[in-house]
């Protein structure tokens, strides 16, 4: 297992599009449960490489496709090139496989789009939100798919094999493991203890929404229209134009 986002800059996570504004506030499902939808993350090179940003936005478009009722394939070399696109990674000098700040390969993609490999290469926007605000992020991913998330593992982190909590054994100081990207897919509730689902390394990582308030550092929506299909996910109370257009004014700036 590789790790690999780079810190955040709280001053250009105040920069970036933010949510509010883009989405109408609603009262969150209080289960999602998506245990029916075959939805399978894929590795691509995690386990080799530090391409986690990357992978995070390969698997949010496999997961938004498969709710919206069809396949998509992103064959892991076309999501290690866009590792090397939007952070300077080149294979043939593994010291360049530095890892990847989120909003930077969140701009690559909206600005110069993600290729597959098909006629056309993704190009979708993306908000930034509070990850604090279980509200907002619970409707993100019941309304939007996924949640785009930066997180600060802990060394007790390093136990895949249970479910990632703040009372499990070992050293509990948020980035003593290190920093990584994954995005967050359904959960059983909203209580502290409850769990959330976490596309990552190829699996999905059940944790504790207590465990994603004490980890979490950054978050994201991350929206395509060229996935979308109007009789599948709920966008109700999306301004997308406009997300959009406040994508371009921010690369622009």
């Amino acid at each position: 297992m590789k790790l690999g986002r780079r810190p955040a800059d709280p001053a250009a996570l105040q920069r970036a599009p933010q949510l509010v504004g883009h989405m109408q506030a609603a009262p969150p499902q209080l289960v999602l449960d998506r245990s029916h939808v075959p939805f399978v993350p894929a590795m691509d090179a995690n386990d080799q490489i530090g391409d986690c940003t990357a992978v995070g936005i390969a698997n949010a478009a496999r997961a938004m496709a498969c709710l919206d009722g069809f396949g998509i394939n992103i064959p892991t070399e076309r999501v290690v090139a866009f590792y090397s696109a939007s952070t300077g990674y080149d294979p043939a000098n593994p010291a360049t496989d530095q890892g990847g700040v989120e909003l930077d390969v969140l701009g690559c993609q909206a600005s110069s789009g993600f290729d597959i490999g098909g006629q056309a290469p993704l190009v979708g926007a993306f908000a930034t939100f509070n990850p604090a605000d279980r509200a907002t992020f619970a409707n993100v991913m019941a309304k939007l798919g996924t949640a785009y998330l930066g997180v600060n593992l802990a060394s007790a982190d390093l136990d895949t094999s249970v479910v990632w909590d703040t009372t499990t054994p070992g050293d509990q100081t948020p980035g003593s493991w290190g920093g990584h990207c994954l995005i967050a897919w359904d959960y059983t509730g909203l209580g502290d203890t409850d769990t959330v689902r976490l596309a990552t390394w190829g699996t999905l990582q059940p944790c504790t929404w207590r465990w994603l308030e004490a980890r979490c550092e950054e978050a994201h929506a991350l929206i395509w229209r060229q996935l979308m299909k109007t009789n599948a996910l709920n966008f109700a109370g999306l301004d997308y134009d406009g997300l959009r257009a406040t994508n371009l004014a921010w690369a622009d700036a």
